[in-house]
């Protein structure tokens, strides 16, 4: 059976509409008319900011063997994938490898990037396995346009796999799509070298924006410091494709928690486009719905002035917290039930069993709402920021009205998708 993913029915989240709504916007209320009250001038310092830790740690995390155990580790984990895909039982109930895929790395990834910062950079199996191969020219400079644009598109896909793709679980479709990711990989790494992978490379690009929240973090020096998240919230280049990178992650979270609702699982089962067609066409919709509120929020923003420079990427950052709490929100409950019966399933336990929820189900709405509105707060704080920035002070919290139309409909919509 396909894994369960964590945003349950109506029936698991026993809130009552009313408050939910309520306690979000009187939070983004409160949040929104405090900063313009008392933040007048922007406090952070991007990745200027920052206490060094130690010596010894900043010698033994840039030490190569750190690196080479780290890669070999990657390498490892790379490799045991692929074992159990094509020698192990295809039954993702006995198989670890669908659990290995979508919660320990997709989801898995969230806590180890905001914790540990973009964790897979280091342990990136393509890059270890490109920099063996032998290098037949020159590395070609990629074009400055394409930003982490094709990042973006590799996380549709993926998303795609995750959430609409028949049979995702079997080990014939995770090797298709495994041989593609890494043909991909290895071929772009040998045309343009490892700056492939900063900009194409869809989980490195996934890693490094949700260690845009970490509290550790590298200044402009090379010092790795400890430092505020905003302070490396702030330091998020504002490169081609980071909307749509934000985007692709807020619209997939929110096509999945929506995909579960009687009223789309009766839309799948009549439609006469098929169940795969009228699901792509719902999880685009969905990416490209987040994408268009925040482009003509953008847009406003360029009529309160005109000489602003690319709008569209100078707030981007912001949407990044809202991202974390919906992705908090939506996977708990499935990382914390499926990522210990993956791991009893690759020592070797079969039919291994669930174990049990440690919150009940007004626990777990109570955690899903407060990681939503908290991420959607601190998405204020950020724009807020930026905004005392960029604008005037007499227009800087004007200004601020429409992204902060954008967090209300963004927390609503999000709620809308738990209770709904």
């Amino acid at each position: 059976m396909p894994l369960a993913h964590g945003v349950g029915a109506r029936h698991d989240l026993p809130l009552p509409p009313f408050y939910a709504y309520a306690g979000a916007f009187a939070a983004l209320f409160v949040s929104f008319l405090s900063l313009g009250l008392l933040w007048s001038a922007s406090r952070f310092r991007g990745d200027l900011a920052g206490r060094p830790l130690p010596g010894a740690v900043q010698r033994l995390a840039d030490a190569p063997a750190t690196r080479t155990a780290l890669r070999s580790l990657g390498a490892a984990a790379g490799l045991a994938l692929v074992l159990y895909l094509l020698l192990g039982p295809d039954d993702p109930d006995r198989n670890p490898a669908p659990g290995a895929v979508y919660v320990l790395f997709w989801v898995g990834l969230v806590p180890a990037s905001v914790l540990l910062g973009p964790v897979w950079r280091l342990l990136n199996p393509l890059r270890t396995l490109s920099a063996l191969l032998p290098a037949r020219s020159a590395p070609r400079p990629l074009p400055s346009r394409l930003g982490i644009r094709p990042a973006a598109a590799g996380l549709l896909l993926f998303t795609w796999l995750e959430l609409v793709a028949p049979d995702n679980v079997t080990a014939p479709v995770l090797l298709a799509a495994l041989a593609v990711h890494t043909a991909v990989g290895l071929l772009g790494a040998a045309r343009y070298g490892p700056a492939w992978f900063d900009h194409a490379d869809p989980f490195e690009a996934y890693s490094s924006l949700l260690a845009r929240l970490s509290p550790l973090g590298r200044r402009a020096d090379g010092r790795l410091v400890v430092r505020s998240p905003f302070d490396s919230l702030d330091a998020t280049p504002p490169t081609p494709g980071l909307v749509a990178t934000v985007s692709v992650l807020l619209g997939s979270t929110a096509y999945d928690g929506f995909s579960d609702s009687p009223r789309w699982i009766t839309t799948l089962q009549t439609s006469s486009l098929g169940r795969t067609a009228t699901a792509t066409l719902g999880l685009l919709a969905a990416v490209l719905l987040v994408a268009a509120l925040y482009t003509l929020c953008t847009g406003v923003l360029r009529l309160f002035d005109r000489a602003l420079d690319a709008p569209l990427t100078s707030f981007a950052h912001s949407l990044l917290p809202i991202a974390l709490g919906y992705l908090v929100a939506h996977y708990f409950s499935l990382f914390v039930i499926e990522s210990p019966r993956t791991v009893m399933m690759a020592l070797g336990t079969d039919n291994a069993p669930a174990p049990a929820l440690p919150l009940g189900p007004g626990g777990l709405a109570t955690l899903q709402v407060v990681a939503i509105v908290t991420g959607h707060v601190l998405g204020v704080v950020a724009a807020h920021d930026r905004s005392v920035r960029l604008f005037p002070p007499e227009r800087s919290v004007a200004c601020g009205l429409p992204l902060f139309a954008l967090m209300i409909a963004y927390t609503l919509g999000g709620i809308g998708l738990l209770i709904a």
